[in-house]
């Protein structure tokens, strides 16, 4: 094989392999997602892999041994409620069981692994829920004194504050070491987390309380959930990048 080839073949391998998983659009049966999370991963020097929503185990389990890392991404869906015991609100969006069931497989897998997961809006959600804990259905119906958290457009924009848990990986990231109140994030959700699932806990809040971040309690699992997009500003803003930096640093040792 000439050297070049050999060169290309050595960089592609020293590059953690992160899986996303996709979205499916019920309407023409397509598989899909957003560009911006694919090029955050690829842009700090991870290789990004599509996982389509296929909720098979043992295909799951093939595609997932072969990762370094994990990205549950947003999804325009909600995740089922039956999931954590209570009925639809009425307020509830579309749910496609497909997408629950594929995410929950990943995480299942991921874990049997020890892989870092990052999960991102949804994704964090629904990672909660797979570890047992339950969601706030509807925002703006269910808790009367909270802020807007469906900020529209532009979508880049920080559109209200979060406080940090000293003590956290979140803190590490910022790069400080007390707790915060002046960093602002985007903000795209009617749902959050409410009871927080096992072996999480909450690592940055709201100023009305709902939870915006969620880190495993075990030091040698790097479990990390975010609310907000920090794949919309990773080009314009620190704390984006620096999640994208420090995850992909960590699934580049899974290799």
């Amino acid at each position: 094989m000439p050297s070049i080839c050999l060169n290309i073949v050595k960089f592609m391998n020293s590059r953690p392999r992160i899986g996303i998983s996709m979205r499916l659009e019920i309407e023409t049966g397509r598989f899909y997602l957003g560009r911006d999370y694919s090029e955050a991963l690829a842009h700090f020097g991870a290789i990004p892999i599509h996982i389509p929503l296929i909720p098979d185990k043992k295909y799951i389990e093939s595609v997932v041994k072969n990762l370094d890392g994990v990205l549950l991404p947003g999804s325009d869906t909600d995740v089922d409620s039956h999931l954590f015991g209570e009925d639809p609100h009425p307020k509830i969006k579309k749910v496609i069981p497909a997408k629950d069931e594929t995410d929950f497989l990943i995480l299942e897998h991921a874990e049997k692994m020890s892989l870092p997961i990052l999960g991102i809006c949804f994704g964090m959600q629904i990672l909660n829920v797979f570890r047992g804990g339950s969601l706030i259905q509807d925002i703006e119906s269910q808790m009367p004194n909270a802020i807007k958290h469906e900020q529209g457009i532009p979508l880049d924009r920080n559109s209200h504050k979060i406080n940090v848990e000293s003590e956290s990986r979140l803190s590490k990231v910022l790069g400080r070491k007390k707790n915060t109140d002046d960093i602002k994030v985007n903000s795209h959700h009617h749902q959050a987390v409410k009871e927080i699932g096992r072996n999480l806990f909450k690592s940055a809040w709201s100023n009305d309380g709902i939870i915006e971040c969620i880190e495993d309690t075990r030091n040698e699992r790097y479990v990390l959930g975010v609310q907000w997009h920090p794949e919309l500003s990773y080009k314009t803003e620190a704390l984006s990048a620096n999640i994208f930096k420090d995850f992909v640093n960590e699934c580049s040792k899974m290799e």
